[in-house]
């Protein structure tokens, strides 16, 4: 999987900004087969994990988390940027690179006890994840792991998120 997936993750040099070489997975999203055979990975993976609940991180993390949850039979958690949600909310603010950002979820969304998988498109620096899993077990949910469809190893964002197990189907090192 790991070489199709490359094959289908565009580099756009100089996006957002100078210097940045971004990786973009809308081939992915473009090609049915690659497109399901991404969340088949996932779904494989976590089959036999008891998973109760998704949580995808907005908004990519949406376009991979809603199906695995719906094919895992499990229920969906979206974790999105502040004020974007209707009802009340529970919130964390984190650093990033240049300044700060706060991400949110419903205060009803997770139950004690209830096991929880992360899900993005991306691990950079790690901030945004780690935020996610600070605001599961914060509602009392187990982590019980972040899945990323690809990693910038390089940027080392799996040290951030602790103790919490990262899987990723493409790792750039």
């Amino acid at each position: 999987m790991e070489t199709t997936l490359r094959k289908h993750i565009r580099d756009i040099p100089d996006f957002p900004k100078q210097g940045i070489v971004f990786k973009d997975i809308t081939p992915i999203l473009q090609n049915h087969g690659v497109f399901e055979g991404t969340i088949k990975s996932f779904v494989e993976r976590y089959r036999n994990r008891e998973i109760d609940l998704v949580v995808g991180i907005e908004s990519r993390g949406f376009l991979f988390g809603a199906p695995i949850a719906h094919q895992l039979g499990a229920g969906f958690i979206p974790v999105r940027k502040k004020g974007k949600l209707p009802y009340k909310t529970v919130e964390i603010s984190y650093d990033l690179e240049y300044g700060s950002a706060t991400i949110e979820m419903h205060v009803d969304a997770i139950a004690k006890g209830h096991r929880v998988l992360v899900v993005d498109d991306l691990l950079a620096t790690g901030g945004t994840a780690d935020a996610a899993c600070k605001l599961v077990i914060k509602q009392g949910g187990v982590v019980v792991e972040c899945a990323f469809v690809v990693e910038l190893g390089f940027l080392n964002g799996r040290s951030k998120m602790g103790n919490v197990p990262v899987h990723s189907l493409v790792n750039y090192s």
